[in-house]
């Protein structure tokens, strides 16, 4: 960059408006790191590189301006909607990085109950959204935990997948058309339509780019009618992997529950240690015997939701689960969301009691799941140098496909060290292991949460020797790496 920051401070506001150029030095700190430090963010720990200016888009011309700008000036920039990232890939790890905030492009575009399609702009909020559609007796069907918060750009950017998946399918499966800003500050829209055959779907390259090739600015997606029947299923079993064997019976039959989960008896000791007979199982995960828990919800219309239900009761007695009270698994469903309040719970819990908990998600093969469960469990007991401060660790399944599924660990600890060396002491060295064991049976290092700064060490060998289309993508489209430097491609 040759521009002095005052003078790159000057450019931005001649272009956007002194009103959208943020500068306040306690709003900077706000917006340099996402969830992964949120133990030092609680903590006011800000030790990274701060952004010159948060930029606060009101429009695609705004975006595309400021994009214009940092590509001729080598300016780099973080892109960012609704901040609910957890791998880093909003972290400012460059001096001299502008935060390009489109949170303001927050109007839905269009409803179309015909084509069954939802237009909005980047920073409309996926729960704002969604009570617009169930207005009209529609949905998304997408449902992550960061429903509250999250935003639509985000939810393209990282390929987001929500809580219903099995059913609906992730955020690349509803996704139809988007308008995105390239570097360079050129806009390029693909238009929706219900499918083609034109050469290669352009839609992923920016799907799922988390900001380091291109700008999502506005989305289309399908839509679909509101379920007129829920059936919820819950049952106990002696392990994981046996429940993702009803899984699997399931689901390659042809069912399709929108919920379909397995938790290991450590996992579900946070959610459903208080079922009746759950403290009788056997236990497969950290803190003493305890049974895994299979939940499951079948929506749609009723005769679909009702065959879809009697196939998993078949699957589970089959192999001799006990059922669990439906009316104790509608309770669970209905608080899963992570809003506001949780996240203020959760901060008050790391400052008060200095403890905290992390997930690091995956996923494999049917035939892989077992193994790689026992794996990651027994290498973090006999690997991990702070296991006597882990208060949790489990995993549990939660999105399904005809050919595997994907693991979800979770692990919780009591932190007995300094703030500043909670990553590197805990989250650092438990998400390797997972990542390294996923790698190992031949899975997948990165389900849903995108790659971010912090699985970046583990790209390469993800792609093998595809990982040059991937860096052709970064040479063709940001040849001066302005765009989330460190997010996806390793800095060199």
């Amino acid at each position: 960059m040759t521009l002095s920051t005052d003078a790159l401070v000057a450019r931005l506001v001649d272009l956007v408006g002194a009103d959208r150029v943020v500068v306040d030095p306690d709003r900077l700190r706000e917006v340099s790191q996402d969830r992964w430090k949120k133990y030092q963010s609680v903590h006011g720990i800000f030790d990274g590189p701060q952004p010159v200016a948060l930029v606060r888009a009101r429009s695609t011309d705004d975006v595309a301006a400021v994009l214009a700008l940092a590509h001729d000036e080598r300016v780099p920039v973080v892109p960012r909607t609704g901040g609910t990232g957890t791998e880093g890939g909003l972290e400012v790890v460059v001096d001299g990085t502008i935060v390009l905030d489109g949170s303001d492009l927050d109007q839905i575009l269009d409803i179309d109950p015909v084509d069954m399609t939802a237009t909005a702009q980047c920073g409309v909020r996926l729960a704002v959204l969604e009570d617009a559609l169930r207005a009209e007796g529609l949905t998304t069907g997408h449902s992550p935990q960061s429903q509250p918060l999250a935003q639509m750009g985000g939810l393209v950017a990282t390929r987001s997948i929500g809580q219903l998946s099995t059913l609906y399918g992730g955020i690349e499966d509803m996704l139809l058309g988007l308008e995105a800003v390239l570097p360079g500050g050129e806009v390029v829209r693909v238009r929706p339509v219900p499918r083609r055959a034109a050469g290669p779907d352009v839609r992923h390259v920016v799907l799922g780019n988390e900001g380091a090739l291109a700008y999502v600015t506005e989305v289309t997606v399908q839509v679909y009618r509101l379920p007129e029947h829920r059936v919820f299923t819950g049952y106990l079993l002696d392990d994981l992997p046996g429940g993702v064997e009803v899984l699997r019976e399931v689901v390659t039959a042809g069912f399709r529950p929108s919920v379909a989960r397995v938790y290991d008896a450590g996992d579900a000791q946070q959610h459903f240690s208080h079922l009746p007979g759950w403290a009788d199982g056997p236990g497969d995960g950290a803190g003493g015997p305890g049974s895994a828990v299979l939940v499951a919800v079948s929506e749609g219309p009723r005769g679909i939701a009702e065959a879809t239900a009697a196939a998993v009761v078949a699957a589970a007695e089959a192999v001799g689960a006990r059922p669990v009270d439906p009316a104790l698994v509608e309770d669970w469903f209905a608080h899963l969301n992570w809003g506001p309040e949780k996240i203020e719970a959760e901060k008050q819990a790391m400052l008060t009691d200095r403890h905290l908990g992390y997930t690091t998600e995956v996923s494999a093969a049917w035939s892989q799941v077992a193994d790689l469960h026992a794996a990651v469990l027994r290498r973090v007991r006999e690997e991990f140098p702070r296991a006597a401060d882990l208060t949790m660790l489990g995993a549990h399944s939660s999105h399904s496909y005809q050919t595997g599924t994907n693991l979800y660990f979770v692990y919780d600890y009591d932190i007995t060290c300094d703030p500043r060396e909670e990553i590197e002491l805990y989250h650092r060295p438990l998400n390797a292991i997972v990542v390294e064991e996923a790698l190992r049976v031949g899975g997948s290092m990165v389900h849903h949460h995108g790659v971010g700064k912090y699985r970046t060490p583990w790209v390469e060998a993800e792609h093998g020797s595809s990982w040059r289309l991937l860096t052709g993508l970064k040479e063709a489209f940001d040849p001066h790496g302005v765009m989330n430097p460190g997010t996806i491609y390793p800095l060199t």
